[in-house]
């Protein structure tokens, strides 16, 4: 199963059960890590109740299950979840394909960077295929960037973006080399 061709989940659903694939936790710890204070959540911030709709949403899909529950501190008892084998496919899965658009590097890339690099899984695979499904995208942009027929703004812009993208894409290819 291909994450693409798995469960249509949120990038907000996929990073919670990344995280879940790491360890047993529970939302307010999850909550905690996707908090603008920390690397990933600079990438991703996600606020409390939509970290407990994801939670939801990944049990109600089988991706996690009940763990047990742990002491609050303070407050009530927490429920934890862990990963179900399926939901550990899925997201190992996702983790290694690339995204689709430009648009999503910001995002979606940099949140399965973080991921793999947390999980210990090398950058290259992933940098790779992600350069493969750009390289038509980057022609085609410079192409339309020499062209007088496209409106000049809006094309240096998707150019000087696209030469950005490929400038990230040669950066972490060289963190595994670190």
């Amino acid at each position: 199963m291909m994450a693409s061709e798995g469960p249509a989940l949120s990038l907000t659903e996929w990073v919670v059960l990344g995280l879940l694939a790491e360890a047993p936790s529970h939302g307010f710890a999850l909550a905690k890590t996707l908090s603008r204070v920390t690397p990933l959540g600079q990438v991703w911030t996600v606020p409390r109740p939509l970290v407990y709709r994801a939670i939801g949403r990944l049990e109600e899909q089988g991706l996690i299950a009940e763990a047990g529950d742990e002491p609050g501190d303070p407050g009530p008892r927490r429920m934890v979840y862990e990963v179900t084998a399926r939901g550990r496919k899925a997201a190992a899965q996702w983790r290694g394909e690339p995204v689709r658009h430009l648009r999503e590097v910001r995002s979606a890339l940099l949140a399965k960077v973080l991921l793999r690099q947390r999980a210990g899984e090398p950058l290259a695979p992933l940098v790779s295929e992600q350069r493969a499904v750009f390289a038509p995208l980057l022609e085609r942009l410079s192409e339309q960037f020499g062209d007088a027929g496209v409106e000049r703004v809006v094309a240096a812009w998707r150019y000087e973006s696209s030469l950005a993208v490929a400038r990230v894409l040669d950066h972490l290819e060289g963190l595994d080399k670190a």
